[in-house]
């Protein structure tokens, strides 16, 4: 069975979402054959490389809204995560476009690690006040996997993962989703959001107990 995540790594709802299922995929049963294949989908494309500011400050300049009101709803999302054992640092957060830490995970899919990169970009993120668009940082966390400093070297910026990138866009967009996270199980049922553990533990037993004969879609992965 194969499941399909969209998500961006500079997305607080995407990184509790993504722990939310893999605790539910921890008390299923078939996980052992159970395969996750991540795919890229920025939120802010356009999102600098560096901002001079914090998270809160930029917010507060692209959404236009009122400083106390960006407070509010930062303050909000991290006692979520906090809930689900996740400690967001949204003060010393660094504000980055999260292109480059796509293209490792791409890269990292590939190795067979992209679970354990995804994660501890997510970290580095939220919660270390890491820069996850600086290269010497990408490259730690991927080293820190098992990925050679070298083919980290030659992807990171690469064309081919922009156009992995794009594809997986592509691929979003044919299926409707306009958010992330969104979960695509067996390539049949969708979950769309950070939901509760007992949600995603509903998807993988229905798609387990409702397999037909062959495996689903493009052998369990969505098609667009």
């Amino acid at each position: 069975m194969n499941v399909d995540i969209w998500s961006d790594l500079a997305c607080p709802w995407c990184f509790i979402g993504t722990e939310r299922f893999h605790q539910a995929l921890a008390d299923f049963e078939g996980r052992d054959d159970v395969r996750v294949i991540w795919h890229s989908y920025q939120l802010d494309p356009n999102l600098p490389e560096h901002f001079e500011g914090s998270e809160i400050d930029y917010l507060t300049e692209s959404k236009g809204m009122p400083r106390d009101q960006i407070e509010a709803m930062t303050e909000q999302v991290a006692g979520v995560a906090a809930a689900d054992g996740l400690q967001f640092d949204y003060a010393n957060l660094k504000v980055a476009n999260s292109r480059l830490a796509h293209h490792l995970v791409h890269l990292a899919q590939m190795r067979g690690v992209a679970t354990e990169v995804n994660r501890a970009l997510f970290a580095a993120h939220f919660e270390h006040g890491e820069n996850i668009a600086d290269k010497d940082v990408l490259t730690r966390i991927g080293t820190e996997h098992g990925l050679s400093a070298d083919e980290i070297g030659e992807a990171l910026g690469s064309e081919q993962y922009d156009t992995a990138m794009r594809s997986d866009a592509d691929q979003a967009r044919g299926i409707g989703i306009n958010g992330v996270p969104f979960f695509v199980v067996d390539g049949r049922f969708g979950v769309s959001g950070a939901q509760p553990v007992d949600t995603f533990a509903k998807a993988l037993t229905l798609a387990l107990e409702d397999a037909p004969e062959g495996g689903g879609c493009c052998g369990g992965s969505c098609c667009g």
